[in-house]
């Protein structure tokens, strides 16, 4: 079993988040990337993907995902894509040994189960898609196929925390715009910077969509360089690219 985190949360619900050990890339996107929409040997990120999927027990092609656009978008899946893959941000299934999956490089990954109705999620809630509505949206789809806000669990994986995550005065701006309350979620940094709590705005917004079972996950994208991969470290160190964590959840 290649390594990779869990949450007692989500426990009885096979499910796993995936950083960057016990894979086949090298380099800046050493050892395990999942991301084919990086510029890592595609067939190193294919084999990654395949290990990914044997830990579950499944071919690849049933470990599944969607064209990542940072949208509020949730979509219903039941079988492994015939074609191309829908732009969205979200995938809900009640099909057993169908793996969902989400890709992160610094963006919150967020698994969710209700275990009684046997209805799952996966989300990627970047802090557009968060504020957007991305989460809310795939607690209403999990509703649509019988689960219940009640029962829902839901474990957000590694992502960027507030003190890796230094903004400025126009990225405060936008969310005080939406909601005076926000606010909360920045601390001041030094001159008119501030760090901004991802995991705790993404926490806040699963509690007003009526899931009470929250886990967040202490691992820091940014922080965990030999763990996890991370967009903006890769910025900072003038990697020219970087790979892509996978987070995933299956039934039976």
């Amino acid at each position: 079993m290649i390594p990779h985190e869990t949450a007692r949360a989500l426990a009885g619900v096979k499910h796993g988040f995936f950083g960057r050990e016990g894979g086949v890339s090298s380099g800046i996107y050493a050892s395990l990337n999942a991301g084919a929409g990086s510029n890592d040997d595609p067939a190193n990120v294919l084999e990654n993907r395949r290990r990914i999927a044997e830990a579950f027990g499944v071919d690849r092609d049933h470990l599944t995902g969607v064209h990542q656009v940072h949208s509020p978008t949730a979509v219903f899946i039941d079988a492994p894509w015939a074609g191309e893959r829908p732009r969205a941000d979200a995938l809900v299934t009640t099909t057993p040994k169908l793996a969902i999956s989400i890709l992160t490089a610094d963006c919150t990954p967020i698994l969710f189960a209700d275990s009684e109705a046997k209805v799952i999620g996966a989300a990627h809630a970047g802090w557009r898609g968060a504020i957007g509505g991305v989460i809310e949206n795939t607690v209403r789809l999990m509703e649509e196929h019988g689960a219940e806000r009640s029962r829902i669990a839901a474990a957000i994986g590694p992502c960027i925390h507030q003190c890796s995550y230094e903004v400025g005065p126009e990225f405060e701006a936008e969310f005080v715009a939406a909601d005076p309350s926000f606010s909360r979620f920045f601390v001041p940094s030094a001159g008119d910077r501030l760090h901004f709590d991802l995991p705790g705005f993404c926490a806040s917004r699963l509690e007003a969509a009526g899931v009470t079972q929250i886990e967040t996950l202490p691992l820091d994208t940014y922080a965990e360089s030999k763990r996890l991969h991370s967009h903006r470290r890769s910025v900072h160190e003038k990697a020219g690219d970087y790979g892509r964590n996978c987070s995933v959840i299956m039934l039976g």
